[in-house]
């Protein structure tokens, strides 16, 4: 079992996100008012806390949502989720694994920096498939693989 630590949205794709506190998940979307809600298989994001702190420990001063992550969790591997894991967040909503990690198209500010970000290979990619409102605090449970 897991842990919501931040929920994160941005105005713009390709920028750093912030914490709203609460977003609703719609489903076949993402959340509400973020720069990428209605993609196809990269509805939401997510990224361990775990992730971050490896990247702080090279020294740079990250926060959450500095990767671009609509959520941040804790006490989850969430790299090693399958592709079709199904996970619970809250009370009602509903996610499954699309994707784990991501092609960066140029390495980022954080890659130039440290050389190396987790986001590539320690991120996970989900689809909504029951809404509501995730929150910090919110509990994240892994409730079935494929």
């Amino acid at each position: 079992m897991g842990k919501i630590l931040s929920v994160n949205i941005s105005d713009k794709k390709g920028e750093k996100k912030h914490n709203i506190g609460a977003a609703r998940a719609v489903i076949d979307q993402g959340l509400e008012n973020d720069a990428h809600i209605g993609m196809v298989i990269r509805q939401i994001s997510l990224l361990a806390s775990e992730s971050i702190e490896k990247i702080r420990r090279k020294g740079l001063d990250v926060n959450y949502g500095d990767f671009a992550e609509n959520l941040t969790t804790e006490g989850i591997e969430l790299f090693t989720l399958p592709v079709g894991t199904k996970i619970t967040v809250g009370a009602d909503v509903l996610l499954e694994v699309t994707q784990i990690g991501k092609t960066c198209l140029a390495p980022c500010a954080i890659f130039h920096a440290v050389g190396d970000c987790v986001m590539p290979k320690e991120g996970i990619f989900v689809r909504v498939l029951s809404e509501g409102v995730i929150s910090v605090g919110d509990e994240i449970t892994v409730v079935e693989t494929d």
